[in-house]
Protein backbone atom coordinates (compact mmCIF):
# COMPACT_ATOMS: atom_id res chain seq x y z
CA UNK A 1 0.00 0.00 0.00
CA UNK A 2 3.03 2.25 0.05
CA UNK A 3 2.88 5.28 -2.25
CA UNK A 4 5.43 7.87 -3.21
CA UNK A 5 4.91 11.44 -2.08
CA UNK A 6 4.05 12.43 -5.65
CA UNK A 7 1.44 9.65 -5.82
CA UNK A 8 -0.11 10.87 -2.56
CA UNK A 9 -0.25 14.43 -3.92
CA UNK A 10 -1.88 13.18 -7.12
CA UNK A 11 -4.36 11.13 -5.12
CA UNK A 12 -5.33 14.16 -3.07
CA UNK A 13 -5.65 16.41 -6.13
CA UNK A 14 -8.23 13.99 -7.51
CA UNK A 15 -10.14 14.24 -4.24
CA UNK A 16 -9.98 18.05 -4.40
CA UNK A 17 -11.37 18.01 -7.96
CA UNK A 18 -14.32 15.96 -6.74
CA UNK A 19 -14.93 18.23 -3.76
CA UNK A 20 -14.84 21.25 -6.09
CA UNK A 21 -17.91 19.81 -7.81
CA UNK A 22 -20.01 19.96 -4.63
CA UNK A 23 -18.62 23.00 -2.76
CA UNK A 24 -20.34 26.39 -3.05
CA UNK A 25 -17.14 27.92 -4.38
CA UNK A 26 -13.65 26.77 -5.29
CA UNK A 27 -11.31 27.00 -2.34
CA UNK A 28 -8.44 29.43 -2.65
CA UNK A 29 -5.62 29.88 -0.15
CA UNK A 30 -7.94 31.40 2.45
CA UNK A 31 -10.30 28.41 2.43
CA UNK A 32 -7.42 25.95 2.63
CA UNK A 33 -5.84 27.93 5.47
CA UNK A 34 -9.08 28.00 7.44
CA UNK A 35 -9.54 24.27 6.88
CA UNK A 36 -5.91 23.67 7.92
CA UNK A 37 -6.54 25.58 11.16
CA UNK A 38 -9.68 23.53 11.77
CA UNK A 39 -7.83 20.27 11.13
CA UNK A 40 -5.00 21.27 13.50
CA UNK A 41 -7.67 21.84 16.14
CA UNK A 42 -9.13 18.39 15.47
CA UNK A 43 -5.64 16.90 15.73
CA UNK A 44 -5.09 18.71 19.04
CA UNK A 45 -8.37 17.29 20.33
CA UNK A 46 -7.29 13.74 19.47
CA UNK A 47 -3.92 14.28 21.17
CA UNK A 48 -5.75 15.50 24.28
CA UNK A 49 -7.93 12.38 24.20
CA UNK A 50 -4.95 10.09 23.60
CA UNK A 51 -2.99 11.66 26.47
CA UNK A 52 -6.04 11.39 28.76
CA UNK A 53 -6.57 15.10 29.40
CA UNK A 54 -10.32 14.62 29.01
CA UNK A 55 -12.40 12.56 31.42
CA UNK A 56 -14.16 10.47 28.80
CA UNK A 57 -16.23 7.44 29.65
CA UNK A 58 -16.78 6.22 26.10
CA UNK A 59 -14.76 3.61 24.23
CA UNK A 60 -11.42 5.00 23.06
CA UNK A 61 -10.37 1.92 21.08
CA UNK A 62 -10.21 3.88 17.82
CA UNK A 63 -8.27 6.88 19.15
CA UNK A 64 -5.10 5.91 17.25
CA UNK A 65 -7.06 5.62 14.00
CA UNK A 66 -8.66 9.04 14.57
CA UNK A 67 -5.26 10.51 15.47
CA UNK A 68 -3.77 9.21 12.22
CA UNK A 69 -6.75 10.46 10.24
CA UNK A 70 -6.40 13.98 11.65
CA UNK A 71 -2.65 13.98 10.93
CA UNK A 72 -3.44 12.97 7.35
CA UNK A 73 -6.03 15.77 7.09
CA UNK A 74 -3.42 18.32 8.21
CA UNK A 75 -0.99 17.05 5.57
CA UNK A 76 -3.73 17.20 2.93
CA UNK A 77 -4.42 20.87 3.61
CA UNK A 78 -0.71 21.69 3.46
CA UNK A 79 -0.65 19.89 0.10
CA UNK A 80 -3.63 21.97 -1.02
CA UNK A 81 -1.84 25.22 -0.12
CA UNK A 82 1.33 24.04 -1.85
CA UNK A 83 -0.66 23.27 -5.00
CA UNK A 84 -2.39 26.66 -4.90
CA UNK A 85 0.98 28.44 -4.66
CA UNK A 86 2.65 26.02 -7.10
CA UNK A 87 5.23 24.91 -4.55
CA UNK A 88 6.97 21.58 -5.03
CA UNK A 89 6.34 20.39 -1.49
CA UNK A 90 8.58 17.35 -1.72
CA UNK A 91 11.49 19.51 -2.91
CA UNK A 92 10.76 22.17 -0.27
CA UNK A 93 10.69 19.51 2.46
CA UNK A 94 14.03 18.04 1.38
CA UNK A 95 15.68 21.46 1.08
CA UNK A 96 14.40 22.52 4.51
CA UNK A 97 15.78 19.36 6.11
CA UNK A 98 19.13 19.89 4.33
CA UNK A 99 19.21 23.45 5.72
CA UNK A 100 18.59 22.07 9.21
CA UNK A 101 21.31 19.47 8.71
CA UNK A 102 23.83 22.15 7.71
CA UNK A 103 22.86 24.29 10.71
CA UNK A 104 23.19 21.36 13.13
CA UNK A 105 26.58 20.42 11.66
CA UNK A 106 27.71 24.02 12.12
CA UNK A 107 26.78 23.63 15.80
CA UNK A 108 28.75 20.38 16.09
CA UNK A 109 25.78 18.05 16.23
Amino acid sequence: MSKTFAEMEEMYQEIVKRFNKIELQEWKAEGAMIELSKQVGELAKQVMIKEKYYALENDMSDVDERLGNEMADVIAQVMRLACFYKIDLEKAFIEAREDEDRYLKSRGV
